[in-house]
């Protein structure tokens, strides 16, 4: 038996990347996975790879209509939401003063504001049953002020403070809410990107001395995602190969 048989769990962004990985993850612990993300045709390759009984649903997490779909969809097909994993996000790379205030909201409404919504869309039907668990995916660059993503780094540093204050709202209900920060790791996204000449750098940084990959982010998401983790919730954890240490 896997640790998440009979749960169904929410994962979006999980087109590609982190996100597919930790779905990948949830599914062969058991949980029917549901992958929310804006790009369909992603979305639905992702399940292909998946297989069983994942689906997507195409959303976008800075509509607050597109989230209510996505609930909808789930509990009509599921009855029940699990476990919800808030990985869906814009990366950067602008220095903070070039960036304008629609790219700055543009950021915000997906990396903040969908996170919110989210979540506020999520606890309805867990609380009704008493039991839930909420990861969201932060960055380790809220603590490390990493140069030339202000607007991400702002957002992720949000998404901190909402999971803590969300653990004490929701405790009472029985919905842990915890946060995963992951430090630069080999994505698809990353990859195509300006930050993957960083690799070099945030290695020396590093206390453990090679590159992260999306697999080594899901383990730590699933065990959050469990029954066993029910006596943790508030935190963050730093998933970066030792670069931020505290």
């Amino acid at each position: 038996m896997g640790r998440l048989d009979g749960r169904v769990a929410i994962v979006t962004g999980a087109g590609q990347g982190i996100g597919f990985a930790i779905a990948k993850r949830l599914s062969s612990d058991g949980a029917t996975v549901v992958i929310a993300d804006v790009d369909e045709a992603k979305g639905k390759k992702a399940v292909a790879e998946l297989g069983g009984d994942a689906h997507e649903v195409a959303t976008d997490v800075g509509d607050e209509g597109s989230v209510a779909a996505l609930f909808g969809e789930v509990l009509a097909a599921h009855g029940r939401v699990d476990v919800v994993v808030n990985n869906a996000a814009i990366v950067q790379f602008t220095p903070w003063d070039e960036v304008d205030f629609a790219e700055w909201r543009r950021i915000m409404r997906v990396d903040l504001d969908g996170v919110y919504l989210v979540c506020r869309a999520a606890q309805i039907p867990m609380r009704d049953a008493g039991y839930g668990r909420i990861i969201n995916i932060a960055s380790n660059a809220f603590f490390a002020g990493t140069p030339n993503m202000a607007a991400y780094v702002a957002a992720k540093g949000g998404v901190v403070g909402l999971t803590r204050a969300l653990a004490t709202e929701l405790g009472p209900y029985g919905i842990t809410v915890n946060a995963v920060a992951p430090g630069l790791t080999a994505s698809t996204g990353v990859l195509a990107s300006p930050h993957k000449e960083a690799f070099g750098f945030v290695e020396s940084l590093q206390a453990l001395k090679r590159t992260g990959t999306p697999e080594d982010i899901a383990p730590v998401v699933a065990f959050l995602a469990t029954e066993e983790a029910g006596w943790v919730t508030g935190a963050t954890y730093n998933v970066d190969g030792g670069h931020i240490r505290y």
